[in-house]
């Protein structure tokens, strides 16, 4: 089970690079005005959802639910929520500016500042 948790938390911690890494994928595109939603931002903000879900299903189920701070699962949640709403609103636009992009990465910074920072 700490192996798979391993590989949950690994992945995880690879979806957050993949939103950073699509978003800055498209920065120059802004200014040519053909920034759009592509897959390393969708995907990558789906596998952070579901895996992030899955490791606090493991610690519940694992007997670790007492050191799960509900409160921090919960706002990480809601803001990895509104980057997948996000991305899913602008992926059918073929045009997306700068503003949601800047969202979609602060989100995505936001989620892991309190990961790390709130005990």
């Amino acid at each position: 089970m700490e192996t798979l948790k391993n590989v949950l938390l690994v992945l995880h911690i690879a979806g957050f690079a993949g939103i950073i890494g699509g978003v800055m994928m498209q920065m120059p595109k802004v200014k040519e005005g053909a920034a759009k939603i592509n897959g390393a931002i969708l995907h990558s903000s789906l596998l952070q959802l579901v895996t992030g879900l899955a490791l606090v299903g493991m610690a519940y189920g694992m007997g670790n639910g007492d050191f799960v701070n509900n409160a921090k699962i919960g706002v990480k949640t809601v803001v990895v929520i509104a980057i997948v709403v996000i991305a899913l609103v602008f992926k059918k636009k073929q045009n997306v500016s700068a503003g949601v992009f800047g969202a979609i990465g602060g989100l995505a910074l936001l989620n892991m500042v309190i990961a790390v920072m709130w005990h």
